[in-house]
């Protein structure tokens, strides 16, 4: 297992939950990278992209999440890291990635407004179109993959650790 662990995946999935225990668990520190791109550009995600729009918001990402220095951490990324060829490379190099997988019908029970939770969605594009555009690039990027599918948080984590062994 490398230093840090890196959660991927769609919003919703448990990312930021998840890895505040996973962090415990292993004694890790925990970052919320949306939350480290907040804190740099003083406004809120959903701010940002209604001021600077999708691309202008995208770049903001992948230059914060490439410039993550962490030893010992799990790293909670927003769901469109993936977008940035750059921030991937970094964290593949710092880290374990692990994507948790959710399949659409309960992704689209958990989550209410995408806008207001400063989801990425280019004009005209609804949760379905995003799914099936973001999970091939979770799979690509994926050092781990974890179906969360029928769990709860508890066995999510036994999951995580279990295959994290395994990596």
């Amino acid at each position: 297992m490398k230093n840090n662990i890196v959660l991927i995946g769609m919003p919703g999935v448990g990312k930021s939950t998840l890895g505040v225990v996973l962090a415990k668990e292993l004694g890790f520190e925990f970052v919320d990278a949306d939350l480290l791109i907040q804190k740099r550009e003083k406004r809120l995600l959903k701010e940002i992209i209604a001021e600077e729009g999708v691309n202008g918001f995208l770049k903001i990402e992948n230059d914060v999440n490439a410039g993550i220095q962490t030893d010992k951490t799990v790293i909670a990324t927003g769901g469109s890291v993936i977008y940035g060829a750059e921030a991937m490379e970094h964290l593949r190099e710092i880290g374990t990635v692990v994507y948790l997988k959710l399949d659409y019908e309960t992704l689209d029970s958990r989550l209410g407004s995408l806008k207001g939770r400063g989801v990425v969605l280019k004009d005209g594009q609804n949760l379905k179109s995003l799914y099936e555009e973001r999970v091939p690039l979770y799979e690509k990027y994926a050092d781990v993959i974890v179906d969360e599918y029928g769990l709860n948080l508890e066995e999510t984590l036994d999951s995580v650790l279990k295959k994290l062994q395994n990596a």
